[in-house]
């Protein structure tokens, strides 16, 4: 057996051992406990758009403030468990040309995605094996034609290629955005299924994590 695989099993019996002398009910709440929302728009407070004309055309960073991560569902003896991890190692370039989005990259360190849980975390660096594929990345597809952007949300559908360990697949994100001070916000969410990127999700019996999760984002973007 692998050192990767030895370190895998090792993580998902431990965070299975914790839950079981805690109890599944009491894990299960203690869990939801400390998972974030969903991430929206308003998952951090938006400033009021900066006065003036606003001419989104040209080119824009990821900077800070940006975050992203997983939910996924896991079944602990009979126990539905939510699961959320977070990074906000996000980065990324967009370019708008007139009114439209044309170029867009986004990337998270997934060392840096953390759920709380140690063990578990150690779990998704081997499984990711992020030593050797440090990112997930997201590259728009076609062009998008924006609505006019303001201080309130306005939905966006984009598609992409995802690459995940180096496998790449398309996918469609549904998107909302606004303007807040002199940038502009955008969150996202993109829903995965594992095997797709050639990642099996764990199943030993008394735990059995769902094959399918959702990629959430929010971008902070600011002119560069």
């Amino acid at each position: 057996m692998s050192r990767r695989m030895v370190v895998i099993l090792v993580s998902v019996v431990v965070v299975a051992l914790l839950a079981v002398l805690a109890g599944p009910p009491l894990y299960s709440r203690w869990q939801e406990s400390r998972n974030p929302d969903p991430i929206t728009l308003t998952s951090a407070p938006a400033e009021p758009p900066a006065s003036g004309p606003f001419d989104p055309d040209g080119a824009w960073t990821v900077g800070a403030g940006s975050e992203a991560g997983y939910r996924v569902e896991e079944v602990l003896r009979g126990e539905d468990v939510t699961v959320v991890g977070r990074s906000k190692d996000v980065t990324g370039d967009v370019t708008i040309a007139d009114g439209q989005l044309t170029t867009a990259t986004v990337a998270v360190t997934t060392a840096t995605i953390e759920t709380g849980v140690g063990p578990r975390d150690s779990f998704l660096r081997e499984t990711l094996e992020t030593s050797t594929f440090p990112d997930a990345t997201f590259e728009l597809g076609a062009p998008v034609v924006l609505p006019e952007l303001t201080g309130e949300p306005v939905a966006v559908e984009v598609t992409g290629t995802l690459t995940i360990r180096d496998v790449a697949r398309e996918v469609a994100v549904s998107m909302q955005a606004q303007r807040s001070g002199d940038g502009v916000r955008v969150s996202g969410s993109i829903p995965v299924t594992f095997t797709d990127f050639e990642i099996e999700a764990p199943n030993l019996g008394f735990v059995q994590v769902e094959d399918a999760g959702t990629i959430e984002m929010l971008l902070v973007l600011a002119r560069a």
